[in-house]
C-alpha cells in the first residue's frame, strides 16, 4: 500500500502548496465579494491526503487563481471526497473529478440597454453550463453588481450536487450580470432583460439549460425575459425558464419553495438527531427576501418563534415574534427596507449592520443572506449562546472556519446544497408541470416538496453514516451528490 503525506492548504493561497499547520496560521484572508462579509479568517486550514485530490486542487487554483470563492467551494468538496476517494481508483483512472470541477461551458457577452434618460449602458453577461450528465443544465440567473466568474463558477459548482441530492433529472448551472436592478424603472429594467436574453437565447432550451430567479431576479425579470425568449424564438416553450408567473405556466409554492425546504428539511434533522422539533424554539434567520420570509412563515407554523430579520443594511429584533404581515408589507409590497419595521411594530427594534444579528441567542440558526456571512468569531458566538442547529439557506452563508466551530461543538449543522434544495426542487416539478401542460394544486406540490427535503436528509445522514462519519452531514451531501453524477458520467464516456 502506497502512503501519501498529509497537505495542508489555506483556500487563500494563489497557488497551493505543502504548507505547514505553523506557516498556514499566517496565510490572510481573501478579500470579501461585495455585499458578503470578508473570506476564511486565518487559521482556517484544511487536509488533502489523497495525491489525486491534491492535484486536482492545484491545477484548479494555479488555473484560475483569482477565483476565490470557486476554490473555496472546491476544497470543501474535495475534503469530503477524501474520505472514500481510495475506494474509487476508477474515478483516478478515468479523470472523473478533474472533469467535475471544471465547467462543460462558460459563455460570457455584453448586454447594451438604454437608460430612462436615453444614455447607452452596457452590462457583462454570464453563463456556466457547469455539468449535464443527468439533465439539462439547471441553476438561477443572478441580477448584482457582485456578480463575476468566481461566484458563478460557486454557484454553479454548488448546483450540480444539489439538483443530484433532488433525485430529479438536473444538471447544474447557474448565470447572471453585473446589472443591479435596484434604483431601476421597470421600464430600464425590462430593456435589459430584453437585451441580456437576445444572446441568452441562444444557448438555452428546455432539453438544454433551463434558468430560473436568484438575487436580483424575480417575478418581474422572469416575465420580461421569458416574454423576449418568446419573441425572439417565436415558439411558446413555458419548460424553458422556471419561476414564471402562474398564469404562463409557473408552479404553485415555487416562491415559498426554498423557504419551507428549509425548514422541512431542519425539522426531520432536528427529529432524526436530537428527537426534538420547532416547537417551542426560539429562530433566528438573517435576509428578508423571499428564503428568508417563506422560513420565518414555516418555522412559525411549526411552532417555532421567529425574533429576528435583516437587510443588507442591518437587522430587527421583536422578542415577541415577528409580525410576517408587516415584514412581507415592507419586502414585498414595496420593496422597502427592513428598518420600517421598527416603526411599525412596538417593542420592536432596529440596529445599523447586519452581521449583529447573530449575537442575538437562538435555538435554531437559518442564515438566509449571502454568501460568508457567517465566519469562526460568530460562530462562537452562536455556540456560545446554546445554539441547537444550524440549516444554511443561503448558498455558502458559512465560511469554513464557522462550520468546523459548528461540527466541534456538537451543533448539528445541514448544508445549503441540501438545505435549500427546496427551491430547484419546485423548479423541476415546475418543469414536469410544463412537459404534462397540467398544474398540480398547491396542496400536491407542497407534498412532494416536503417528500424530497424529507428523502435529501435522509440520503445524506445514511451516506454520512456509510463513510464512517455519523452526523456530517457535509460530507454526506458532499458524497451522496457527486456519487450519482460521476457514476453516470463513467456510464457516458469522456465528453
Amino acid at each position: 500500500m502506497c502512503f501519501f503525506p498529509v497537505f495542508l492548504y489555506s483556500i487563500d493561497r494563489k497557488i497551493p502548496g505543502p504548507l505547514t499547520r505553523q506557516n498556514s496560521q499566517k496565510m490572510e484572508g481573501f478579500p470579501a465579494s461585495a455585499g458578503a462579509a470578508k473570506g476564511p479568517d486565518k487559521g482556517a486550514v484544511f487536509m488533502l491526503k489523497n495525491e489525486y485530490l491534491q492535484r486536482v486542487y492545484s491545477q484548479t487554483v494555479t488555473r484560475d487563481p483569482d477565483q476565490k470563492e470557486f476554490h473555496q467551494a472546491v476544497l470543501e468538496f474535495l475534503e469530503s471526497l477524501d474520505q472514500i476517494i481510495g475506494q474509487h481508483p476508477e474515478y483516478e483512472k478515468k479523470g472523473i473529478v478533474e472533469t467535475f470541477v471544471e465547467p462543460e461551458r462558460v459563455i460570457t457577452f455584453r448586454v447594451p440597454w438604454v437608460d430612462d434618460k436615453g444614455n447607452i449602458r452596457v452590462n457583462r453577461g454570464y453563463r456556466v453550463q457547469f455539468n449535464s450528465a443527468i439533465g439539462p443544465y439547471k441553476g438561477g440567473l443572478r441580477f448584482h453588481p457582485t456578480v463575476n466568474l468566481s461566484i458563478l463558477k460557486f454557484l454553479g459548482f454548488e448546483q450540480i450536487l444539489k439538483n443530484s441530492l433532488t433525485t430529479l433529472p438536473m444538471g447544474g448551472a447557474k448565470g447572471g450580470s453585473d446589472f443591479d436592478p435596484k434604483g431601476k424603472s421597470d421600464e430600464e429594467v425590462m430593456r435589459f432583460c430584453q437585451s441580456f436574453m437576445t444572446e441568452l437565447q441562444r444557448h438555452i432550451g428546455q432539453f438544454v439549460d433551463v434558468p430560473a430567479g436568484d438575487i436580483g431576479v424575480g417575478a418581474r425579470e422572469i416575465g420580461y425575459l421569458f416574454g423576449q425568449y418568446r419573441r425572439v424564438r417565436g415558439t411558446y416553450a413555458a419548460g424553458v425558464l422556471t419561476g414564471k408567473g402562474l398564469s404562463f405556466g409557473g408552479s404553485l409554492v415555487r416562491t415559498e419553495a426554498t423557504g419551507y425546504g428549509l425548514c422541512y428539511l431542519t425539522q426531520e434533522m432536528l427529529s432524526k438527531m436530537k428527537h426534538d422539533s420547532f416547537q417551542g424554539k426560539t429562530v433566528v434567520i438573517s435576509g428578508s427576501g423571499n428564503v428568508a420570509i417563506f422560513a420565518c412563515q414555516k418555522a412559525t407554523e411549526l411552532g417555532g418563534t421567529v425574533v429576528a430579520l435583516s437587510d443588507s443594511n442591518g437587522y430587527i429584533h421583536d422578542p415577541k415574534g415577528i409580525d410576517l404581515d408587516v415584514v412581507k408589507d415592507i419586502k414585498l409590497g414595496h420593496r422597502g427596507r427592513i428598518k420600517e419595521y421598527a416603526d411599525r411594530v412596538p417593542g420592536s427594534t432596529y440596529t445599523e449592520g447586519f452581521r449583529g444579528i447573530w449575537t442575538i441567542p437562538c435555538d435554531i440558526a437559518l442564515p438566509c443572506a449571502t454568501q460568508n456571512e457567517i465566519d469562526g468569531e460568530i460562530a462562537g458566538v452562536i455556540v456560545k449562546n446554546g445554539c441547537l442547529a444550524v440549516a444554511e439557506g443561503a448558498n455558502m452563508p458559512c465560511r469554513p472556519e464557522a462550520i468546523q466551530a459548528f461540527q466541534r461543538a456538537g451543533v448539528l449543522f445541514a448544508p445549503a446544497k441540501a438545505a435549500n434544495a427546496g427551491g430547484v426542487a419546485t423548479s423541476g416539478l415546475e418543469m414536469s408541470q410544463n412537459s404534462m401542460r397540467y398544474a398540480w394544486t398547491f396542496e400536491e406540490v407542497d407534498r412532494r416538496l416536503k417528500d424530497i427535503m424529507t428523502n435529501i436528509f435522509h440520503n445524506i445522514y445514511t451516506a454520512a453514516e456509510e463513510c464512517g462519519k455519523p452526523g456530517d452531514l457535509v460530507l454526506g451531501a458532499n458524497i451522496a451528490g457527486f456519487m450519482k453524477v460521476a457514476n453516470t458520467m463513467l456510464s457516458q464516456g469522456l465528453i
